[in-house]
C-alpha cells in the first residue's frame, strides 16, 4: 500500500505554468486514496478552473496506468500522447514520475502528489529502494524526475558534493552520481536554471515513516 496526498493546487499550477499542453496520468495501482481515471478527470477540471482565475489556459489530456512504476505499462499508456504534450503531470507515488522521466527523458515529468508511506505485500516482488522514499514533499519537478533523496547516497538536495569520479559516487563506485544524472536530464530538457533553485532541508514529519525506539 502507498499513502499519498495531493499537492496544494497552487503548487501544481506553478509547476505546470511553463507548459500549455499537458497529459495528466493517473495510477490504478497501489495509491491510497485511489488516483485513477475519475480522480484524473477531477484534477483536470480543478486545474482548468484555477487556471482561468489566473488568466491561464491549459490544454489537458488524461489517461491512467495500471501501475506507473511498471515501465512496460507506463510506456504503452503514455507513448500515444508523447508528440502532442509538453509535460506529464503524474498522479502516482514518487515512483511514477521517475518512471515517466526515465523512458520519456525529453518530456518534463511533474509530480502532483506527495508520498508519505510505502508498504509492500510479501507476495510482491521488485525493489522500491531506488525509486521513492516517501519523504512527504516531492521535488521531482525541480530535478528532472530523478529523486536526489533516494538516488544520491548522501541525500543531497542542492547539487553534487564534488566527490564523484567518472560519473560514479565516491561512496559506491558502482552507483551513478545522482546529481550528474539530474544535471544531464535538466540540460536535455533546457531547464538548467532549476538547478540553481535552493531547496530547504526537508521536514520529515510530513512522511508517514516513524522510528520506533
Amino acid at each position: 500500500m502507498i499513502v499519498t496526498t495531493l499537492k496544494p493546487l497552487d503548487e501544481i499550477l506553478e509547476s505546470i505554468s511553463p507548459y500549455r499542453k499537458i497529459l495528466i496520468a493517473g495510477c490504478d495501482g497501489c495509491t491510497q486514496p485511489p488516483r485513477g481515471k475519475r480522480e484524473v478527470k477531477t484534477l483536470k477540471q480543478l486545474l482548468e478552473l484555477a487556471g482561468q482565475l489566473k488568466g491561464r489556459e491549459f490544454e489537458f489530456k488524461v489517461t491512467s496506468v495500471v501501475k506507473q512504476c511498471d515501465s512496460v505499462l507506463t510506456v504503452s499508456a503514455i507513448k500515444p500522447y508523447v508528440e502532442d504534450v509538453e509535460a506529464v503531470l503524474s498522479l502516482a507515488c514518487g515512483a511514477g514520475p521517475q518512471t515517466v522521466a526515465e523512458f520519456f527523458p525529453d518530456i518534463p515529468a511533474i509530480p502532483a502528489q506527495n508520498s508519505h508511506f510505502i508498504g509492500r505485500d510479501d507476495r510482491e516482488g521488485g525493489n522500491l529502494d531506488d525509486s521513492c522514499s516517501a519523504c512527504g514533499d516531492c521535488i521531482l519537478a525541480l530535478t528532472g524526475g530523478i529523486c536526489p533523496v533516494t538516488r544520491c547516497s548522501k541525500g543531497l538536495l542542492n547539487g553534487a558534493c564534488g566527490g564523484a569520479s567518472n560519473g560514479k559516487c565516491e561512496l559506491d563506485p558502482n552507483r551513478d552520481c545522482a546529481w550528474e544524472l539530474i544535471y544531464e536530464r535538466l540540460r536535455r530538457l533546457g531547464k538548467l536554471d532549476l538547478i540553481k533553485k535552493f531547496t530547504p532541508a526537508k521536514d520529515y514529519s510530513a512522511s508517514g515513516w516513524r522510528v520506533t525506539p
